[in-house]
C-alpha cells in the first residue's frame, strides 16, 4: 500500500510518499505553508510537486500527518518551585510536543499574569504540591488564571487535595479546564504521560480547528499530533528498534530551525564518573528540550547575542564586520540563503555549530564537586549523556551544510567543557531526505516500515564531508 505523510510546518509543508510493500521512500516534495489563508492550498502545492516527480497521480491509502503550523502549541507551565514542580511541568510539556514560552513557580504575581495574557498560550498547565502536600498556591494560581484573558484551556496536573477546589474555580468562571494525575505524586518522584496524554489530545480537540488544520484532517484517518512529537517518536523507534529489526540503543538528536533548536535525547543518563550521586529530578528516558531563543532566521538575533562575538570572529577568523552585516540582513529577509562557498555560508556553519553546542549544554547534565570529610564527590544535575554513541543532525541548517559534522561537533565534550556531561565521541547520522518526522508517524502502525526507511536513509556511516555512504546496519 501507498502512504503519504505530511508535515505542516510554519514555514514549509513536506511530502513523503511511501510504498510500505517495498519500505521504499517514492518521492519527497515541499511547498510553502499557506497558514494565512487556507494551510490545504500548501498542501495541494506541496502535492502536485511530488505528482510532477513521480509523473503521474499519487493513489494513496492511509494520510499520516503531523504539524508545527503557525508556531506550533505554545503554553505556559506553573509549578510550586523551580526545581521541582515547576520542572516536572516543563518536561511534560516538552515532551508532548509543546513550545514553552514560559515557566513560572510560585504564586503569580499581577506582573506575570499581564505577561500570560500578552503570551497568549494555547495551553496552560498547572501544578504545584505533591499529593496531599501545599494545596495553597495551586489554588491561589488557579484564581488567577481564571481571570486572565485569552481563549486557552487549563491542565491541571497537580495536588490532588486541590482538586475539588479547582473544580468550584473554573466551573463558576466558564473556563475549559481538564484534571488529570499529578506530575509529581510524591516528592522526586516523576508521572508526566498522563499529563502529556491530556496535551496531545487537547491539540488534537482544540488546536486544530484554531490553526486551520480541520480540513487535512478529514483526510487523514489518524489524529494529526505535534510535529515534535512525531519526532521524539521517531528518536525512541530508532533507539528501541522492532521485534524484527534492531535498534541503535541510546542516542541524541539536534534539529535546528528557523525559530528554535530543539534536543532530543533517549537514555537514562545515569552517572559515568566514580563517586557522583544524582542530584534534584529524576530525568526522563525520553526528554525533549526547545530553546526559543537559538533559531538560525527568526531567533538568530539571540542566538548571537549568546556567543561572545569578538571571540567567535577571533575563532573561526572571520572579519567581525562580516558576521554583524549578515545577522542584519537575514533578520530583515528570513528567506535569504547563503550562497555556496561563501564567506556567508561560512558564517552560517559556524553559528550553527554554536546553536548546537549551546543547545545540548542547556540539555545535557552538569556536575559540581563537591568536598566532604571523606574526600571529593561530585553531584550529576541532569542527564550524564558522556558515553551516547550516536548523534543525529536534523533541520535545513544541518542537513543542507556541506559538512554537517563540523556543525554536530558542537555537540562534543571538549576538554575545556569540564562540567557538561555531553557526548565524547559519537558518531554522526544526518536527515538528509528530510524524512524523520515521517519516521515518527510511521511509528505506530507502521514501525517496521519507519525502522527500515531509517536503515536505509539515516542510520548511514557520514564521511568526512558528511555525505551518506554505507548502512550500519545491513538490511537483513
Amino acid at each position: 500500500m501507498n502512504i503519504l505523510t505530511a508535515d505542516i510546518g510554519s514555514t514549509y509543508t513536506k511530502l513523503v510518499a511511501i510504498n510500505t510493500e517495498e519500505c521504499s521512500v517514492i518521492a519527497t516534495s515541499s511547498a510553502f505553508t499557506t497558514i494565512e489563508t487556507d494551510v490545504m492550498d500548501g498542501f495541494r502545492n506541496a502535492l502536485q510537486k511530488l505528482e510532477h516527480k513521480i509523473g503521474s497521480k499519487f493513489e494513496y491509502d492511509e494520510l499520516l500527518c503531523c504539524s508545527s503550523a503557525a508556531g506550533g502549541l505554545k503554553m505556559v507551565a506553573l509549578g510550586l518551585v523551580p526545581e521541582l514542580t515547576a520542572k516536572a511541568a516543563k518536561l511534560a510539556a516538552s515532551s508532548a510536543g509543546a513550545k514553552v514560552m514560559k515557566t513560572y513557580s510560585f504564586e503569580l504575581s499581577n506582573l506575570e499574569m499581564n505577561e500570560i495574557e500578552l503570551i497568549n498560550p494555547d495551553l496552560v498547565l498547572l501544578c504545584g504540591g505533591t499529593d496531599g502536600g501545599n494545596k495553597d498556591v495551586i489554588i491561589a494560581n488557579a484564581s488567577k488564571l481564571v481571570n486572565i484573558n485569552g481563549n486557552f484551556t487549563t491542565i491541571v496536573a497537580g495536588n490532588k487535595s486541590a482538586s475539588t477546589e479547582i473544580e468550584n474555580l473554573f466551573n463558576q468562571s466558564s473556563k475549559p479546564y481538564v484534571i488529570t494525575e499529578n506530575v509529581m505524586p510524591e516528592f522526586n518522584k516523576l508521572n508526566i504521560e498522563p499529563a502529556k496524554q491530556k496535551i496531545t489530545e487537547l491539540f488534537i480537540n482544540q488546536i486544530i480547528e484554531a490553526k486551520g488544520l480541520s480540513g487535512i484532517q478529514k483526510l487523514a484517518e489518524e489524529d494529526i499530533i505535534p510535529t515534535p512529537l512525531a519526532v521524539l517518536n521517531g528518536c525512541e523507534l530508532l533507539s528501541k528498534g522492532t521485534k524484527n529489526l534492531e535498534g541503535l540503543g541510546e542516542l541524541l538528536a539536534i534539529d535546528i530551525g528557523g525559530a528554535t533548536t530543539d534536543v532530543y535525547s533517549i537514555a537514562r543518563g545515569l552517572p559515568t564518573i566514580e563517586n557522583a550521586t544524582t542530584k534534584g529530578l529524576p530525568e526522563p528516558i525520553n526528554k525533549r528540550t526547545v530553546e526559543g531563543d537559538l533559531g538560525m532566521r527568526y531567533s538568530l538575533t539571540s542566538l548571537v547575542d549568546e556567543i561572545d562575538i569578538d571571540s567567535f570572529s577571533e575563532h573561526n577568523n572571520i572579519d567581525k564586520d562580516e558576521i554583524i552585516k549578515w545577522v542584519k540582513t537575514v533578520s530583515d529577509d528570513p528567506s535569504i540563503l547563503a550562497t555556496p562557498q561563501s564567506i556567508q555560508q561560512e558564517i552560517e556553519m559556524a553559528i550553527a555549530k554554536n546553536a548546537v553546542k549551546i543547545a545540548v549544554e542547556r540539555h545535557v547534565g552538569t556536575y559540581e564537586s563537591v568536598f566532604t570529610p571523606f574526600g571529593q564527590v561530585f553531584a550529576l544535575t541532569g542527564k550524564d549523556l558522556t558515553n551516547i554513541p550516536y548523534v543525529i543532525g536534523i533541520g535545513g541548517a544541518i542537513i543542507n551544510s556541506e559538512y554537517p559534522n563540523k556543525i554536530l561537533d558542537g555537540a562534543k565534550r571538549l576538554s575545556t567543557d569540564t562540567s557538561f556531561a555531553k557526548p565524547s565521541n559519537p558518531k554522526y547520522f544526518t536527515d538528509r531526505e528530510y524524512i524523520f518526522s515521517a519516521i515518527g508517524l510511521l511509528s505506530g502502525k507502521y514501525e517496521e516500515v519507519g525502522m527500515e526507511l531509517a536503515r536505509r536513509f539515516i542510520l548511514v556511516s557520514p564521511d568526512t564531508c558528511g555525505v551518506n555512504s554505507k548502512s550500519i546496519i545491513e538490511p537483513d
